[in-house]
C-alpha cells in the first residue's frame, strides 16, 4: 500500500515538472489516500500484535 502511495506522489511530481496541473493534483489526492489508509492498518495490525501476544 505504500509502495502505490510512493508511486502516485512520484507520477505527481513529475506531471507537476510537466505542467500537468490537474493530473499533479489528482494524483496527490490518491497518494494522500493510499497513505493514511496505510497508516490506519499499520497501527490496527500493531495493535493486534500487541492484544495477540498479551
Amino acid at each position: 500500500m505504500l509502495h502505490y502511495a510512493v508511486v502516485f506522489l512520484v507520477i505527481a511530481l513529475i506531471a507537476a515538472l510537466f505542467g500537468f496541473g490537474g493530473i499533479a493534483a489528482s494524483a496527490v489526492g490518491i497518494a494522500k489516500i493510499l497513505f493514511f489508509v496505510f497508516l490506519v492498518l499499520a497501527v490496527l495490525s500493531f495493535l493486534f500484535g500487541i492484544f495477540r501476544r498479551g
